[in-house]
């Protein structure tokens, strides 16, 4: 696939994105790295995982990280209750060695995200979501599977990777990441879209919104979002849903009291609707919208 095939191909899935980004999703496939993505919640880094499985047609496996994650929740595991089973079946028709042997083979293990990646027939996607939630050790372990991409399994020995899968990590940046998972992965950092490519994309997944409340919705976001005592500036999936919202009202353009009576679509928490009426408010925000297009 080229460069500008790769380009095609997203833009085909409804994913709009600089050149700059389909430039590094590309060279990260081309040197099969991981593409680690850190950037605020909300950017489309899980997104990118997502649409990289339909624009190769192949599985999408997520693994999502969170404090306390280990090597058996993301690895594999034994099937304890089979295996007790099987136990109980054979007990007494065979010796305890060959039994033994029985019970640690492929067909009482549990994979989990990696090893099914690892395993998978054919090249997979594997998202592991959210990277900078899980602890230090697990990094390290995560660190040594992505740099062979194979696992010790003691009772089966080494598996190696069928093929290599599409490795995408995502990171809230919500702390720093080790240089050596940095040094094997490929670097990219999404932000908030400038508002014509938000336009963009509120066309390609929204078309029935039409030009002028399109371009007023993403005027009206990209406002919010500049207010710095907003805590969680609205994503890009909450611009998709607030257009589809204000089709669903049959609205062609912004209004202070559909902004009014919609907010919770975009602003989530007490506290951010709060100065949004304090700060900013309804027709403020409608104006703001609307000045946009004039000049």
């Amino acid at each position: 696939m080229t460069l500008d095939d790769l380009q095609c191909r997203l833009e085909e899935v409804g994913y709009i994105c600089d050149e700059e980004v389909v430039l590094t999703v590309f060279l990260a496939l081309q040197l099969e790295k991981p593409i680690l993505i850190e950037g605020p919640p909300g950017v489309g880094k899980t997104e990118m995982g997502k649409v990289l499985s339909q624009v190769f047609d192949t599985e999408l496996i997520r693994l999502q990280c969170y404090e306390g994650l280990d090597e058996n929740k993301s690895l594999y595991e034994w099937n304890y209750q089979k295996q007790l089973l099987k136990i109980q079946i054979e007990r007494g028709e065979q010796g305890s060695s060959q039994l033994e042997e029985d019970l640690f083979s492929h067909q009482y293990l549990l994979e989990r995200p990696l090893l099914k990646a690892i395993q998978a027939q054919r090249k997979v996607v594997l998202l592991i979501d959210e990277v900078d939630k899980s602890d230090d050790e697990f990094e390290a372990f995560l660190f040594e599977v992505l740099s062979d991409f194979q696992v010790s399994v003691p009772e089966l020995g080494t598996i190696k990777a069928r093929h290599i899968p599409i490795v995408v990590l995502t990171s809230n940046s919500e702390r720093e990441l080790s240089d050596g998972l940095k040094r094997r992965c490929v670097y990219l950092y999404l932000d908030f879209p400038e508002v014509q490519r938000e336009i963009e994309i509120i066309k390609a997944k929204v078309p029935q919104a039409g030009e002028r409340l399109t371009a007023e919705i993403a005027r009206a976001v990209h406002h919010l979002r500049q207010n710095q005592e907003v805590r969680k500036k609205p994503s890009i999936a909450e611009t998709l849903d607030w257009a589809r919202v204000l089709v669903s009202l049959n609205r062609d353009r912004l209004q202070g009291s559909t902004v009014e009576r919609t907010l919770n679509i975009l602003l989530k928490s007490r506290a951010d609707q709060r100065v949004f009426h304090e700060q900013i408010g309804s027709e403020e925000l409608v104006k703001n919208s609307r000045a946009g297009g004039q000049k």
